[in-house]
């Protein structure tokens, strides 16, 4: 390898690079056409390509069934919505129902306590750390955020099951958690100074963990202050399309779970698409400080190439299964529209450039990492078998694209998908292989440690 180059010099901008500027800026008239256009409206409605924006066609010919859309509202929870959204298609199956919802608030007010009391188990087990260490800073950072990965949802419902959202429906700090997370978060970081300055004083480690169990309870306070106290028992009753009414008595969250939905959540498997230099494929990775129910399942991922992501997901929609995915949904998205198409907008000929970086440079720089979970219910394929686009739904309310349901075309995909869950049945062996290998471990701030 060469050696990097030397800088000799520091090299500020002269004024005559800035003239040399100015000058090629105003011999192209486009450039002042763009700057005239972008300086009165916002550059993606400029840029949208209409002749690719006006043939969007929402036909599939593997096309799920499909409840309506869900809203997440003011709040992070696509993934726990994206998970549930999986769910109640089989639970509507079971019951014969039209239309069923899973209660999103159930799993949220479970997952708040279970990262709060995570994050106080870091806090402890990071005391030689100094402050504004690497670490320490990055846990203060966001203790209980709305995100999280499919594992942490796994952990949840093995913990707690499940409810219908009739049973535990949203309030205000549910479908709006930033006051919640505030205030919460303030006192998380009053305990971690707290449980420092204990330990600093000589506290042996049984006497903090008795602390961390008080304050744990007042946690647990404020979230049934701001979220409502979750059932442990609930009676559960209804009347099917067919008319007919059927009374299930008491169950427990987890009883509901096993008897209207079942699904055993340790036969799947998190595949991503990591293509950096020294992330080999058919390797099992985990990131440090990930996850959300202590002593529950670590969050793995299983790096694959993209072939193998995109077959696991189209088997199992022939299977007559949704998919669970992760993407970086920002990126070449039409909200208005509902379409995510690397060609839908013309950024070169507004800017005179274009977008030169690969997707395993976006990762190394910065420039992309997994920020949205959303379910796949239909992927169009063409004659040879190979999929052309990709049926989404989402949870931004039904405003949007075919009443809240979005397409991402096949070469998005390539681009921005980084994660699918899928059952290990189409998953090929020499991929599930890794499976029996130690994970390798990535740092927290690693952009596979995201959270959607």
């Amino acid at each position: 390898m060469a050696a990097a180059p030397t800088l000799t010099q520091s090299q500020g901008l002269t004024t005559e690079d800035l003239l040399a500027f100015q000058t090629a800026f105003e011999a192209d008239p486009r450039y002042r056409q763009a700057m005239n256009a972008v300086c009165t409206a916002p550059v993606n409605q400029l840029a949208l390509n209409r002749r690719k924006s006006s043939i969007v066609d929402h036909s599939f010919s593997v096309h799920l069934p499909e409840n309506p859309a869900t809203a997440q509202k003011q709040s992070g929870r696509c993934w726990m919505f994206a998970a549930l959204n999986t769910m109640r298609t089989k639970a509507q199956r079971a019951m014969n129902l039209e239309s069923f919802e899973l209660s999103q608030n159930y799993t949220l007010f479970w997952d708040k306590l279970e990262k709060s009391n995570y994050f106080l188990e870091n806090i402890l087990k990071s005391l030689d750390e100094p402050v504004g260490s690497r670490l320490l800073d990055f846990l203060l950072q966001s203790p209980i955020g709305d995100g999280g990965q499919w594992d942490m949802f796994v952990n949840l419902v093995q913990k707690y099951g499940v409810v219908p959202k009739s049973v535990m429906p949203e309030t205000e700090s549910s479908s709006a958690t930033s006051q919640m997370s505030f205030h919460i978060t303030a006192k998380l970081r009053e305990y971690a100074v707290r449980l420092r300055s204990a330990a600093e004083q000589g506290c042996i480690m049984d006497v903090l963990l008795d602390q961390k169990k008080g304050y744990m309870a007042e946690i647990y306070r404020m979230l049934v202050i701001h979220l409502g106290e979750p059932p442990t028992r609930f009676g559960w009753q209804w009347r099917d399309k067919d008319k007919v009414f059927h009374r299930a008595g008491e169950l427990t969250p987890q009883e509901f779970y096993q008897k209207y939905i079942g699904d055993d959540l340790t036969e799947t498997v998190c595949l991503i698409h990591d293509p950096r230099p020294g992330h080999s494929f058919d390797t099992v990775f985990t990131v440090k400080f990930l996850g959300n129910v202590v002593g529950g399942r670590p969050t793995e991922y299983l790096n694959v190439e993209l072939e193998v992501m995109k077959s696991a997901a189209i088997k199992q929609l022939q299977a007559g299964e949704p998919v669970w995915f992760g993407c970086d949904v920002g990126k070449y998205l039409s909200r208005d529209l509902g379409v995510m198409d690397t060609d839908l907008f013309d950024y070169d000929l507004v800017y005179g450039t274009s977008e030169g970086m690969s997707k395993a440079e976006r990762l190394q720089y910065g420039h992309s990492l997994m920020t949205h979970a959303m379910v796949f219910t239909g992927v169009d394929l063409d004659d040879d078998g190979k999929s052309r686009k990709w049926r989404v739904e989402n949870s931004w309310s039904d405003q949007a694209g075919d009443k809240g349901f979005f397409q991402m075309s096949d070469r998005w995909f390539d681009e921005f998908m980084y994660e699918v869950v899928v059952s290990k049945n189409f998953v090929p062996g020499d991929s599930l292989r890794a499976l029996d290998k130690e994970p390798v471990e990535l740092e927290p701030w690693d952009p596979m440690g995201s959270l959607a």
